[in-house]
């Protein structure tokens, strides 16, 4: 591969279309501010997306909170540059689909009445469709051998959306702002959920660049990379569309002490080791 094209990634969290339209458009500003050529290379899963940068296969990933802090440790040098103004207190949410019962509750105890029911999170390595969601379930004393049948994984949090509402799945978790937009953008992917519960804080996405890319382009290269995202303008066109597309107003300075509760739940549910 060539040393001079810098390989942009993502974790596959929504539907591609949406995941090719943000990440290129992205590419294509990005290119056009550094001079050099950038390439959004999707990937398949969660995993391969942490792979990929660990082989150095890509040098500046859009992570979650999970698997960007599983990216970091497995490659040394590595180093959190952004995330957005919304990542440094995210949210999941629980959904149930409206035949069933249930009115939403606001403690987390309450989560027990999920029990025995037909529940999927997103993406096995997901922060916000499984690694927190589950956390709160185990402090409301709900294991997941307590659901009905085997737990789901659905993949991504749209997935989760379309499996509660055909009824596949009784209730789910996933990323409280793909649910909003959801709401506000697709009536009829959603017209059959309410929202069960909303959880606390926690810190999610941010960017993750390799740690050599100023030896690899220029000195200064990876300080120019934080610098053009932080200074993305929701008052100019094109970066409103950019800021846009990734549901934020703006990116904000981000460090990898933020991720500190993340790693320690993580290795506490055996999802970093």
């Amino acid at each position: 591969s060539n040393p001079k094209v810098l390989k942009v990634g993502a974790i596959p969290d929504q539907n591609q279309d949406v995941l090719d339209k943000r990440f290129n458009l992205f590419s294509k500003e990005l290119s056009k501010r550094l001079n050099v050529e950038v390439k959004y290379i999707p990937v398949i899963n969660y995993v391969a997306a942490v792979t990929g940068f660990r082989t150095k296969d890509l040098d500046l990933v859009w992570f979650g909170g999970l698997s960007g802090t599983q990216a970091r440790l497995q490659t040394p040098g590595s180093i959190v540059l952004a995330q957005r103004d919304i990542d440094k207190k995210f949210k999941s949410v629980f959904i149930v689909n409206k035949n069933l019962k249930i009115n939403p509750i606001s403690r987390i105890q309450d989560l027990e009445k999920l029990k025995d029911l037909r529940f999927t999170f997103g993406s096995e390595n997901s922060t916000s469709g499984r690694l927190m969601p589950q956390y709160f379930l185990g402090k409301a004393g709900i294991k997941i051998d307590d659901f009905k049948g085997k737990v789901g994984f659905s993949g991504s949090h749209d997935a989760t959306i379309a499996l509660v509402n055909s009824g596949a799945y009784d209730a789910g978790a996933l990323n409280k702002q793909v649910w909003e937009n959801n709401l506000q953008r697709s009536t009829k992917r959603t017209k059959n959920i309410k929202l069960f519960w909303v959880s606390p804080d926690y810190a999610d996405y941010h960017w993750l660049a390799q740690g050599d890319l100023d030896e690899r382009f220029s000195k200064g290269f990876t300080k120019k990379i934080r610098s053009i995202i932080l200074n993305l303008d929701i008052k100019d066109p094109k970066h409103n569309e950019i800021l846009n597309m990734f549901n934020a107003k703006k990116f904000i300075s981000s460090e990898a002490s933020l991720y500190n509760e993340i790693e320690e739940i993580g290795r506490k549910l055996k999802k970093i080791r």
